[in-house]
């Protein structure tokens, strides 16, 4: 079974990002996102296999020590291979040590599979469009689409939350990471 940690933004920034989805799939373009069943997210480590139970005990605790990081989406991007279209948060300290930090704590679950989920691996994105399966011409008007749609957005990253990649994805757990005015 494969399992992802996965970062969750502020409820605005999370309808934002979650309305370029819809608009790809409501111009029949590629629904394949929205199949998932996922909401928007940035995908901090993958694992193999993780005991439940004890992953949602270290992520509880993780998220008691971390405050919520800025979550500035500044550009959109591609990865050509797979086809997926992206929002792009821009990587700062906070996230940098977040990712890292989770995956110490983590490490005693296996992420070999997955390196390009590793620290200085991590290509910080949040997917909008899943189009591996569709035409080029589909995957060229999404891109167009998001592109001509997109704008800047600043919000925050409020809590991390253990998912099991399956179809569609099962969210099992989510912890708050602390707020930033305590």
């Amino acid at each position: 079974m494969q399992y992802a940690i996965e970062l969750f933004f502020d409820k605005e920034t999370e309808q934002e990002l979650f309305d370029l989805a819809r608009l790809v799939a409501d111009r029949k373009l590629s629904t394949k996102y929205l199949e998932w069943k996922t909401r928007p997210h940035v995908t901090l480590a993958c694992f193999e296999d993780v005991d439940e139970d004890r992953c949602k005990t270290l992520l509880s605790e993780f998220a008691l020590s971390h405050k919520q990081p800025p979550a500035h989406i500044g550009s959109v991007g591609i990865f050509t291979d797979t086809k997926v279209i992206f929002a792009s948060p821009i990587m700062n300290d906070s996230m940098f040590r977040l990712q890292r930090e989770l995956h110490g704590n983590l490490s005693e679950f296996d992420s070999s599979k997955y390196v390009w989920y590793h620290p200085d691996r991590w290509v910080p994105h949040c997917g909008l469009a899943l189009m591996s399966e569709d035409s080029d011409e589909a995957f060229f008007q999404a891109c167009d689409l998001i592109l001509r749609r997109f704008k800047k957005l600043n919000g925050t990253f409020e809590s991390v939350g253990l998912v099991r990649i399956s179809f569609p994805v099962k969210e099992i757990y989510t912890a708050e990471l602390r707020p930033n005015d305590d």
